[in-house]
């Protein structure tokens, strides 16, 4: 058996499913439509949207199997998501990728598979559509055409959740996304009392950067600061942009003492990205933080409006130091 290997945007691609809010939701009407209609189409046993996490395919929808999920490292729409093409195994007992597959050995007899890559807006393969034989089988153009009709059904509602969670500029969280992700995140570490920590991020000048280089500048400034987030934080930490200038960020499982080294890895990436690009001008940031302790509990607006405070108050310090 031969693993797929991680698409080289796979961070982002995590980020981007994790904002959507989908993974573990209940089935819904409208994308088991489009399974049932696979099914039919095609006269096949099982049709599923499938949707790649960290370490588990996690089935959205699923006509004619019983499983909710499987591990990564055994999953044919692991392959999938690596192309934008079409993946047709005529006969997975055939193919050195999967002949020992426990998917082709086992009970699930898999031999016949068909999958259509499915993306969110900003590109990012999130999983496929994909169908399911247990006897080999052809897929001709015509079959590849109506596959790829039906993958771009499911895209729509993707793109749906998408624009609804999302800030388009910077495929961070919008706020929308950063309240719902956050809430479920904070959730999860008052029932496991542990603690976490807000971070709250402002732009310096940022109003000059558009003032004087226009738009467009702003957006790079804007665009190049939320990638610099994404690379220095964990996979687990919820980032967003709930609008302008604007960053936060909710670190869970820690304390306030330990958000030292990760605002020094952002400092660090930001003063290399003004080395690097030699705009004109610094991008340079202030930050507050609110931290919510393991026996503390304290409510998301709170932690917001704690570490917006603090974030105030380290901007204008940093304006009387010139």
């Amino acid at each position: 058996m031969i693993a797929a290997p991680l698409p080289v945007d796979e961070n982002a691609r995590l980020a981007t499913l994790r904002v959507l809010q989908v993974l573990d939701t209940n089935p819904e009407e409208r994308f088991d439509r489009i399974t049932r209609m696979v099914r039919r189409l095609f006269q096949v046993p099982i049709a599923l949207v499938s949707l790649i996490d960290a370490d588990r395919q996690w089935f959205k929808s699923a006509q004619g199997l019983d499983l909710r999920e499987t591990p990564r490292d055994i999953s044919f729409c692991g392959h999938a998501i690596m192309s934008d093409d079409l993946l047709i195994v005529p006969d997975a007992s055939a193919d050195a990728r999967f002949a020992d597959n426990p998917l082709v050995t086992g009970d699930l007899h898999l031999r016949f598979y068909a999958g259509c890559p499915v993306r969110a807006p900003s590109g990012h393969r999130l999983g496929t559509l994909c169908l399911i034989d247990r006897s080999a089988r052809g897929f001709d153009p015509d079959d590849q055409a109506t596959l790829r009709d039906l993958a771009y059904m499911v895209e729509q509602q993707f793109a749906a959740l998408y624009m609804a969670m999302v800030d388009e500029l910077t495929g961070l969280a919008n706020r929308r996304g950063f309240e719902s992700q956050a809430g479920h995140v904070l959730a999860l570490c008052l029932r496991n009392r542990w603690p976490a920590t807000l971070l709250y991020f402002d732009l310096d000048r940022f109003k000059s950067i558009n003032d004087r280089y226009g738009h467009a500048e702003g957006d790079w400034a804007l665009k190049s600061f939320a990638e610099i987030l994404r690379y220095c934080l964990r996979a687990s930490d919820v980032i967003a942009r709930p609008g302008g200038d604007e960053f936060v960020v909710l670190l869970s499982g820690t304390e306030t003492a330990n958000q030292e080294p990760a605002l020094a890895r952002v400092r660090q990436q930001v003063d290399a990205l003004n080395l690097r690009a030699q705009r004109g001008y610094a991008l340079d940031f202030s930050v507050g933080s609110a931290a919510m302790a393991a026996d503390r509990p304290l409510t998301l607006e709170e932690l917001m409006q704690q570490a917006d405070a603090a974030m105030y108050a380290n901007k204008q310090a940093r304006r009387r130091m010139g």
